[in-house]
């Protein structure tokens, strides 16, 4: 067997935090600062030992697997987001193709973010069990604890713990949640089981090809869709293995409120008045809640979020009509955070690992300066080497090569000046030193 860790999502839903380079998966919210792309890493390890996994996932978010995992696993990177059956297709073709992984070898798919015991990743090897000429997809429903419209329901034909699936129910009202509940249908948790024949077979039919190099060379024209319309609805022969216990999908502030060991995070104060209030301050400045019931308040580089907790799952829809410019983000060298934005200027404090290095890089319409103000380091301008330490003001002119190398942590304010301020005003050169 083989998993296949879906991790490409964008995570929108929980703005401010998370933007399209530093994903939910990232956040550390969990004890010990882990993220939950950690946290669902160690329970497969414990459940599942020796079993690969592949982590599916953007190219943008790449740096950032590898900053954070501190163990080897393969990555499939999708050059743009597509949907999760592009995704699996195209990890589906990098085992095969470039893994030499047999056709023939059973494959579990599971996204990144639900909040379980062990037992649940205890039962991917049942699901693998399953897997027949008569059934070739596998899927794992959980039984539902409440009646939500966030959700999609599998109707199996029976109660048992391994049934046939009837039909299939996309996110319904509340009154046909509640019906379809009574009569024994599960939540659609997006696991799925299966040969890596049969993905490669959904990928030539559905996709024109399963070459994995066809597919990357192409994969921006491919349909924007998920698994489950592109192929789980349209297959006849299904089983689905119930599954009784926690399962918590914590893709909204609601659902991650519920499982965060405390109500308060950075500089925060509340009044003895505020009822079942989270806050969660990731910015310099405090904050003060007053009053508030049933809310979450999020502060980040990226905004501010205010909200009852039950509307934040609606957040989306008002993230997407936002300025889609990240002002924070993680990278594998460190990390960037956007300080001020004028119309010809733009203010960043840039923080380099120590060891880590920017690309050698010039820019044609735009001047730098770069203020140290902590560690030491190490910068080259066109081909010339000089040290830097805290304290020291560098100027890059536009068209001059450049880099700097952390020898110890380094700290930068870099102040653009330009016209034409944009992220592709930027020429890579090969390496000097």
């Amino acid at each position: 067997m083989q998993i296949i860790l879906l991790s490409g999502g964008s995570g929108q839903r929980l703005w401010p935090l998370s933007n399209d380079v530093r994903s939910k998966q990232f956040l550390k919210i969990f004890a010990g600062g882990e993220n939950m792309l950690q946290r669902v890493l160690k329970q497969i390890r414990r459940t599942n030992q020796g079993v690969p996994i592949t982590i599916a996932s953007a190219k943008k978010q790449e740096p950032l697997l590898k900053k954070h995992l501190a163990e080897q696993f393969e990555i499939s990177t999708e050059p743009c987001r597509r949907n999760t059956f592009p995704a699996i297709a195209l990890a589906a073709a990098y085992l095969r193709d470039v893994k030499k992984i047999c056709e023939d070898e059973k494959i579990l798919i599971c996204p990144v973010d639900p909040y379980v015991n062990d037992n649940f990743f205890e039962q991917f090897a049942l699901l693998s069990e399953q897997i027949s000429d008569d059934t070739p997809l596998v899927l794992m429903g959980i039984e539902p604890t409440y009646p939500s419209e966030k959700y999609g329901y599998i109707i199996p034909r029976t109660t048992e713990k391994i049934s046939r699936v009837l039909s299939f129910r996309e996110k319904p009202n509340l009154a046909d949640a509640q019906k379809f509940i009574s009569a024994g249908a599960l939540w659609n948790g997006g696991i799925f089981a299966c040969k890596l024949s049969y993905l490669l077979d959904k990928a030539e039919k559905l996709l024109g090809t399963s070459s994995h190099d066809a597919l990357k060379k192409n994969y921006a024209e491919l349909p924007n869709i998920s698994f489950d319309y592109a192929v789980v609805e349209h297959e006849k022969n299904i089983k689905v293995v119930r599954y009784v216990g926690e399962w918590r999908d914590i893709g909204t502030w609601n659902t991650l409120t519920e499982v965060l060991a405390s109500n308060s995070i950075g500089q925060v104060q509340t009044d003895s008045t505020c009822e079942n209030l989270h806050v969660i301050n990731n910015s310099d400045v405090p904050i003060i809640c007053m009053g508030l019931k049933n809310s979450v308040v999020v502060a980040g580089s990226e905004g501010i979020l205010v909200s009852d907790k039950a509307a934040s799952s609606y957040i989306k829809p008002f993230v997407e009509r936002l300025d889609s410019q990240i002002r924070f983000a993680e990278k594998s060298w460190g990390s960037f955070k956007i300080i001020d934005v004028e119309n010809e200027s733009l203010t960043i404090k840039v923080t380099l690992n120590r060891g880590s290095r920017m690309k050698y890089h010039s820019h044609e319409r735009r001047d730098e300066v770069w203020n140290f103000i902590d560690g030491t380091g190490r910068i080259v301008l066109d081909g010339i080497e000089k040290i830097v330490r805290a304290g020291d003001v560098v100027k890059i002119s536009c068209g001059v090569k450049h880099t700097v190398i952390a020898d110890a942590p380094l700290k930068i304010i870099e102040v653009q000046r330009g016209k034409d301020i944009t992220a592709d005003d930027k020429i890579i050169w090969q390496e000097v030193i």
